[in-house]
């Protein structure tokens, strides 16, 4: 009698986020403990930015322009609606982004009825300095956190998080650095976010065994703080790079 494999604890699902949504609905209903994303901020329209002490440009690809406010805001609303429709009765949603992006978010939970938790701020000590001077130095992004509907029992681990705070309430605005060279050693995505912001979200909001999902895989950050820390996760990504970037990063952990 041959051993039973064992089943892998990700999936990575190559596709259009609402399509792949629409058919895990169909498959599996509300099924998914937390949903951690950090959708497009349509920034991608000529703009400049300082990196390393150059100037660049912002340009990111075809996926981040803008195609104006009503059919950016349209987006965000349709996928978000999908999450909501995949999360358990207890599931919460987690979205981070700039000021050009989370507004819309905001307003299309409040459009869907979402229950909103936190407002949380993670500030950057390292960010890029203003090259117009004529702004103040962008060093903020914000997550909303938000639960399915009015009735939801969210989780919250405020034990965890007020040891993880030296005996203290955690607040809400965490200072963090962008991600280190050794998280983009075996590659790197224009908006890859820290793995610690990932591994507090994560630990902060679930369980172990539960079930994590982004609809941005990206370079799949949410997926190696998920598998590190206990949890399982699925990931939905267009683009074979970052598809192939992501299984990397997996294959790496089982190495360690």
């Amino acid at each position: 009698m041959t051993k039973k494999q064992k089943k892998p604890d990700y999936e990575i699902i190559k596709g259009n986020c609402l399509k792949v949504m629409d058919n895990l609905y169909e498959k599996r209903g509300e099924f998914v403990d937390l949903i951690f994303c950090d959708p497009p901020y349509f920034l991608s329209n000529g703009g400049i930015t300082c990196k390393n002490g150059k100037m660049v440009k912002v340009d990111k690809g075809e996926w981040d322009k803008s195609k104006g406010a009503e059919e950016n805001h349209n987006f965000n609303y349709e996928w978000i609606k999908r999450c909501q429709k995949i999360l358990k009765k207890n599931g919460t949603l987690m979205v981070s982004g700039t000021h050009h992006v989370i507004y819309s978010v905001g307003f299309a939970m409040q459009q869907l009825n979402m229950k909103m938790l936190n407002n949380i701020t993670w500030q950057k000590p390292n960010p890029p300095p203003n090259l117009s001077c004529r702004y103040f130095t962008h060093s903020t992004e914000t997550i909303i956190w938000a639960a399915k509907n009015e009735k939801t029992k969210h989780k919250f681990n405020y034990n965890l998080m007020k040891k993880e705070n030296e005996g203290k309430q955690m607040k809400d605005v965490w200072t963090m650095t962008s991600p280190s060279k050794k998280e983009k050693s075996l590659g790197k995505h224009p908006t890859q976010k820290p793995l610690a912001l990932l591994d507090r979200l994560i630990i902060s909001s679930t369980n172990k065994g539960d079930l994590v999902l982004d609809a941005f895989n990206g370079s799949g950050t949410t997926g190696v703080s998920s598998i590190q820390n206990g949890r399982k996760y699925i990931g939905i990504e267009l683009e074979n790079e970052y598809i192939k970037l992501t299984k990397k990063r997996l294959e790496e952990i089982k190495k360690i």
